[in-house]
């Protein structure tokens, strides 16, 4: 920008937003977002009618991404992926929905304590 266009009043041109750099837990939070969809979904089909995981998914997204949307999207992707991916072979509660969720509910416990202990304050 040269000297003239400062002085007759024109604005610099603005700047790109930042770039998004990934955490450096954000594939294991991408899982964990994935587990999270899963679970709610086969707790729901397995009467468990509750918004638990997917509030739990909401204040996870508020923490963590409240000035990032990119990586908020990517982990609302993965949460909506685990979600259908079970929409897709689950239609009813079978014993192989019940022992997918627990194990879900597993693996999702081992994510988060994983993280926290790894990556927490």
């Amino acid at each position: 920008m040269t000297s003239t266009a400062v002085a007759q009043g024109t604005a610099p041109a603005p700047q790109p937003p930042a770039e998004e750099l990934p955490a450096p837990y954000d594939m294991q939070l991408s899982r964990l977002a994935e587990v999270l969809g899963s679970i709610q979904y086969l707790r729901s089909l397995c009467g468990k009618e509750s918004d638990d995981w997917r509030t739990s998914m909401q204040e996870l997204l508020s923490a963590d991404t409240a000035k990032e949307p990119k990586r908020r999207e990517r982990l609302t992707a993965a949460f909506n992926r685990g979600y259908r991916s079970f929409a897709s072979v689950h239609t009813t509660c079978t014993d192989s929905a019940r022992t997918a969720e627990e194990r879900y509910r597993n693996e999702g416990a081992t994510l988060a304590a994983e993280i926290a202990a790894r990556f927490g304050n």
